[in-house]
This record gives structure tokens, sequence and C-alpha cells, in this order.
């Protein structure tokens, strides 16, 4: 992508709004917006259409995780968004990401992780590593009556790519999962790939927590997996 990358700040806090387009735009990104509220950031979405949205998620009028389902939901184009949070595996980051958020920072990021995080949310990868989604969805994953829609979802993928899921959802890289499956490296992209495309999912991230939610893979059954390779 050569186009220049295009940020939303949303945060009701102007100190890390001035700090992070400062950081931002050392390295060469551009920020089109900033907002102080959920209600702000929907608006100014809208209208300059940014490629990545940082998204503070406890903010005045409409909270980030609202504005975040707002911004994701039925829009074509829609921006990859990330949540900035202050503590690590805040409940509001799952359900964030539930609601189709590619990833969260922690406001104490550094300036490099900063950068690195937005430019990778814009190729659509994912944010967290999958071991760190796998805490959030034990912590936090609570299966109810979505979880048989998401079980139809999984009858479209093929035996081949449900063990992907599953091991993809057990924290294991491309590189582990080609290693484990002895395929080449890019025939496991091409499997994820198709995994998403699917179940009309944005990233990995999205990928881990339906394979937890739909009793694909369970923590008890992660934990054991975990042991005998100890």
């Amino acid at each position: 992508m050569t186009d220049p990358l295009r940020v939303l700040l949303a945060d009701d806090q102007t100190l890390v709004r001035t700090g992070f387009r400062m950081i931002l735009g050392a390295d060469g990104i551009d920020v089109v917006a900033e907002a102080t509220n959920g209600l702000e950031a929907v608006e100014a979405v809208n209208r300059t259409r940014p490629d990545v949205v940082l998204m503070d998620v406890r903010m005045p009028a409409m909270d980030g995780l609202e504005a975040t389902r707002r911004i994701l939901t039925g829009t074509a184009g829609a921006p990859r968004v990330i949540i900035l949070t202050t503590f690590d595996l805040d409940r509001y980051v799952y359900a964030a990401l539930s609601a189709g958020a590619s990833g969260f920072l922690l406001k104490d990021v550094t300036p490099e992780q900063l950068t690195a995080a937005v430019r990778t949310a814009r190729t659509g990868d994912a944010l967290l590593a999958p071991a760190i989604t796998r805490r959030l969805v034990q912590r936090f994953t609570r299966r109810g009556s979505d979880a048989a829609a998401l079980h139809r979802d999984l009858a479209s993928l093929t035996p081949r790519e449900l063990e992907v899921l599953g091991l993809l959802a057990r924290g294991l890289s491309n590189a582990e999962l080609a290693a484990r499956l002895h395929l080449a490296e890019a025939t496991v992209k091409t499997h994820v790939a198709r995994i998403l495309g699917k179940l009309g999912l944005r990233d990995r991230v999205q990928a881990v927590i339906v394979a937890y939610e739909t009793g694909l893979v369970s923590v008890g059954e992660h934990e054991a997996a975990e042991q005998s390779t100890e």
C-alpha cells in the first residue's frame, strides 16, 4: 500500500491525543481527525474515512465499545479499530474484540509499538498474538444462545480448515502450524484466509474467539495440550 496511512484518534484525554499525534506524525502517518467521545468518533469516521481508528474504551457521551459496534456494523470499507486501554485484560477489551476490533494497545505503549501496531492493523493482520487473545477468551467467554449460530457457521469449513482453526486458537503461529501439519507456510496462510472468508471474520483475533465460543477448543483442552508438550 502506497497511499498515506490515515488515522483517527478517539480519546477524551488531550495529552493522550497530542502525544499519539506527534508520534504518528513523526513516522509519516496522517492523523485526519480527533474525537473526545464515541459520538464524535462515529461522525468523524463517516466524514473522514480513516484506515485505522485508535479508540479509547472509557469516554463520555458514548463509550468506545458502542462506537466500535456502530463503526464496524454493516459498513462497507470500515476502518480497522484498535482499542486503547489502561489495564491489561480489561473486560471491555474482550467485548470490543467480539464487536470486530482488530486488537488492543495499552496506553503506555512505546512509540515504536504504536506505529508498528497501526501499520499492522492496516494490512489486516491480527494485532494480538493468539496467546494473548486466548487469555482474554478464557477469562471472559460466556457461551450462550449465539453459540448455536456460530456452530452452523463452522459447518462450512473442511476438516483441514477445522484442524487449522483449532491449532490457531491454541496460539500457534503460521510457521508453527506449518511445522505441525507438515505444510508449506504459504499453504497455511491460504487455509487461514479461507477460514476468515467462510466465517465472515476480519482477522485471526476473531477466529480465536469463534473457536472458543463454539466449543471447538476449550480452556481445559488447551491446558492439557500444553502440559503434554512440556
